[in-house]
């Protein structure tokens, strides 16, 4: 038992997870585990594949191109974060890299960027912000690694929204968000950041006029989008969530 406290590697795979099971690992895995942190036969490594909870795992075969774990005892149980989608518009690549991470550190279960009418990104690379949500969820100890949506338009994103989902919408103008949040029922929920320009007029029309809208401020301070995305993940966390 001593020798399974020392596997400190953690590694999301797609593999089902269970006792005895055996584990291939892709070129790319054995090179993270055998070339970068060198690795050998009979190591420990820390398995989750957002399903099964977190398994340590012993090194059977070790090799340059591939190689196989095989799952020895249960690390942790399963534990999905609260319903929380993180929605917002896309800003620099290395700030919009923070705020997945942040988002996967502080619960959320779905990323979503939307493309506002002041969104200074046109474009993202979904597969390497999925990437680096699986990469924050490895280093954070989570179990769940939330999906990053491919970027919606502003209009198809409030068209699609679901009626049964309650949205935190960020705006500077309202009350605070801890007293506004005071009441808010648990359930669905979704919290949206604007861009850096914040909302244009048009949008935040509609945005107030929404059913499931709790509009919110976030201070008497005008928020950089990523500081607005974490300081509302941590007031949504600390009223209904799971901290």
């Amino acid at each position: 038992m001593l020798r399974l406290m020392k596997a400190k590697i953690r590694l999301y795979v797609e593999h089902p997870l269970s006792d005895g099971q055996a584990v291939d690992l892709s070129r790319d895995q054995a090179h993270y585990l055998f070339g970068v942190m060198r690795l050998a036969q009979g190591a420990f490594v820390t398995l989750f594949n957002g399903r099964d909870g977190a398994w340590t795992a012993e090194v059977e075969q070790a090799g340059k191109r591939g190689g196989t774990l095989r799952c020895v005892t249960q690390s942790a149980p399963q534990k999905n974060p609260p319903d929380l989608w993180l929605c917002f518009a896309p800003i620099k690549k290395a700030r919009t890299d923070f705020i997945v991470e942040k988002a996967v550190e502080m619960g959320a279960s779905r990323i979503v960027p939307v493309q506002t009418d002041f969104t200074n990104s046109e474009r993202i690379r979904q597969d390497r912000l999925q990437a680096h949500a699986v990469e924050a969820a490895e280093q954070c100890g989570a179990t769940f690694v939330p999906e990053v949506a491919e970027l919606v338009k502003f209009d198809r994103f409030l068209h699609d929204f679901p009626a049964t989902r309650r949205v935190m919408f960020c705006d500077e103008a309202e009350v605070g968000a801890a007293r506004a949040l005071g009441d808010a029922p648990q359930g669905p929920w979704a919290i949206l950041i604007g861009p850096e320009g914040g909302f244009s007029p048009s949008e935040r029309t509609r945005l107030h006029g929404m059913d499931q809208a709790h509009v919110v401020s976030l201070g008497p301070r005008i928020l950089r989008a990523d500081t607005a995305a974490v300081a509302a993940l941590t007031i949504w966390q600390m009223a209904l969530g799971d901290w």
